[in-house]
C-alpha cells in the first residue's frame, strides 16, 4: 500500500502546536502593545493559514453527493471545494495520496465524557477532541457528567466557547435533570438556545416516569431529542457484570437483561404517549433491539445507538477479570452480540456510539470490584466496527457513523460536491487491518481493551474547513 502526504500542512497532524509555535517566535514584537496582540492572536487561533488542499483518487462514500462510488481527484481551496475530477494537476501546499482511500462526511459519535470541567486529568476538551480526530470523528456529543453537571445557559456556554478552535467540533449535550438527579426539570430550551445539541442524563438514565414524561413533552415544544441509557438502576445497580451463567462461575453479582427491557419498554410507551423524539443507546441485549425494531415499524419516532464493544465483546471475556471490559451497560452473552450484529446490518441500530469513558490508572488497575465503569474508546471505534461486523458495506457504514446522526439530531450535513461546499470529511482505509496499539491513543488515558488487537479500518484524518488533521 503506498501512501504519500506532500508538504505537509501539519508536521504532526494537530495545527493548534503550529500555530502556538508561530505565537511564541512572533509575541516578542507585540509586547508592547498588548490589547493589539491580544486582538491579531484572536483573529490567527480562530482561522489558520490559508490551505490548498489536493486528494488524489479517493473513493467518496456519501450517498448525498452526485460522486458517490466514484473514485476521484478533489481539490480544497481555503476549507471549501473547488473541484472533483478525475485527474488535477495543480501545485498544492498538501498533497494526500494514499492506495486505497476513501472519503464520506465528517463521522459523529453520539456519547463520550470528557470530564471537562471538574476531572481534567482524566480527559480534557483538547485531548478528548483530538482523540475524536484521531479516530475519525468530526463532530463529538459530550455527556452532562462533569462537575458542575451542565445544566444551565452558562455551562453550555463554556464547553461550546471553550471548544471553538479544537481538532473536532464538540456539542455539549444538556442534563435532562438538575445535577442529573432525575428529580427536577433542567433548564432545556435555554440550553438549547445555548448550542446544547440534546438532553441526557448521561450515565444516570432518567428513573422517574413522570419526569421522563415530562422531558419527552417539554423538547416536543422545539423538536428536541431525548438521548437515554435504558437501565432499571433498581434492578441492576448491585450488579458488576451480567447476570448469568459467567457471573455464577466468577462470583460476581450480576446486572439482570431485564434491567434495560424493562426500561425501553417503559420509555416507548412514554413515546407513544408524547409523540416525541427518544434516541436510546447503550443498546446491549437482543430483547431490547427488539422492542426498538417493533418501535419503529409502528412508526414512531424513536433511534437507537450501539457501542464497539457491545459487539465485540461477551460476559465470558470476564473470565480474566479484565477491568478495561467492566463498562455499564454490562458486557452480555454471545447470542445478544449476534442479535447486535444484526441488527447493525438491517437498519434497526441507526447509529454507532462510543460510550468513551476514560478512567485513569487507579481506577482501573485495581480489583475488579473496586474498579469504575467505562472504556476508552475514540480512536478504535471504527476499526471495532468493522471487526465485528465484516459484512458491513461502505453505504451502511456512511449511513450508521454518520448520516443516520447528522438528520436525527440536525446537524448540517456538507455533501461532499463541488458546488463549494465547506468540506466536514473522513479519510480513511475500509477493510484495512492493523493492530490497534497503545500509541495511537490520544486520550489522557489508556483504558482501552481493543488495546493489541488486529481492527479493520486505517484513519488517514479528517477534514473540517480549514483545519487538516492526519494521523502519524
Amino acid at each position: 500500500m503506498g501512501m504519500k502526504f506532500e508538504k505537509p500542512y501539519q508536521q504532526d497532524g494537530n495545527w493548534q502546536q503550529n500555530e502556538l509555535r508561530a505565537y511564541r517566535q512572533y509575541r516578542l514584537f507585540f509586547v508592547a502593545e498588548p490589547i493589539i496582540f491580544a486582538h491579531l492572536s484572536r483573529i490567527y487561533f480562530r482561522n489558520p493559514p490559508y490551505m490548498k488542499l489536493l486528494i488524489k483518487q479517493a473513493t467518496i462514500a456519501d450517498p448525498s453527493s452526485p460522486f458517490n462510488g466514484l473514485t476521484q481527484d478533489i481539490l480544497i481551496i481555503d476549507g471549501t471545494i473547488i473541484s472533483i475530477a478525475s485527474n488535477i494537476e495543480e501545485a498544492a501546499d498538501q498533497v494526500i495520496a494514499v492506495e486505497g482511500l476513501h472519503i464520506s462526511q465528517g463521522w459523529v459519535d453520539l456519547f463520550c465524557q470528557f470530564n471537562d470541567p471538574g476531572a481534567e486529568h482524566k480527559e480534557t476538551l483538547e485531548s478528548g477532541a483530538t482523540a475524536a480526530a484521531a479516530g475519525g470523528f468530526t463532530d463529538v456529543f459530550l455527556v452532562p457528567n462533569t462537575s458542575p453537571i451542565i445544566h444551565s445557559k452558562s455551562q453550555v456556554e463554556y464547553v461550546v466557547q471553550k471548544s471553538a478552535s479544537l481538532a473536532a467540533s464538540v456539542h455539549p449535550a444538556g442534563a435532562i435533570t438538575k445535577n442529573c438527579e432525575g428529580k427536577e426539570l433542567a433548564e432545556m430550551y435555554d440550553m438549547k438556545s445555548s448550542g446544547a445539541i440534546a438532553f441526557t442524563d448521561g450515565w444516570n438514565p432518567v428513573q422517574s416516569g413522570q419526569v421522563m414524561l415530562k422531558a419527552l413533552q417539554y423538547v416536543k415544544a422545539f423538536g428536541g431529542v431525548i438521548i437515554q441509557v435504558p437501565d432499571e438502576i433498581s434492578l441492576s445497580k448491585n450488579g458488576l457484570m451480567n447476570e448469568g451463567i459467567i457471573s455464577t462461575q466468577l462470583g460476581l453479582p450480576g446486572k439482570p437483561a431485564i434491567a434495560e427491557s424493562l426500561m425501553v419498554v417503559r420509555d416507548i410507551e412514554l413515546l407513544r404517549y408524547t409523540q416525541s423524539r427518544l434516541h436510546l443507546t447503550g443498546i446491549s441485549t437482543a430483547a431490547g433491539i427488539d422492542l426498538v425494531r417493533k418501535a419503529k415499524a409502528e412508526g414512531l419516532y424513536i433511534t437507537c445507538s450501539v457501542t464497539p464493544y457491545h459487539l465485540n465483546f461477551t460476559d465470558e471475556d470476564l473470565t480474566g477479570y479484565d477491568t478495561n471490559l467492566k463498562v455499564n451497560p454490562a458486557l452480555r452473552t454471545k447470542a445478544d452480540v449476534e442479535a447486535l450484529k444484526a441488527a447493525v446490518l438491517d437498519g434497526t441500530v441507526d447509529c454507532i456510539s462510543s460510550h468513551h469513558h476514560p478512567q485513569d490508572w487507579d481506577n482501573k488497575v485495581c480489583e475488579f470490584e473496586y474498579a469504575r465503569y467505562g472504556m476508552e474508546g475514540l480512536e478504535s471505534s471504527a476499526g471495532a466496527v468493522l471487526k465485528a461486523v465484516p459484512g458491513l458495506d461502505i453505504t451502511r457504514m456512511s449511513a450508521i457513523f454518520c448520516d443516520n446522526a447528522r438528520k436525527i439530531f440536525n446537524l448540517k450535513s456538507e455533501s461532499i460536491d463541488k458546488n463549494n461546499s465547506t468540506v466536514t470529511a473522513t479519510l480513511y482505509l475500509p477493510g484495512t487491518e492493523t493492530i490497534f496499539t497503545k500509541k495511537q491513543v490520544r486520550s489522557l488515558c489508556t483504558n482501552n481493551a481493543f488495546i493489541g488487537q488486529t481492527l479493520a479500518v486505517k484513519v488517514i484524518g479528517t477534514i473540517r474547513g480549514k483545519r487538516l488533521f492526519l494521523n502519524d
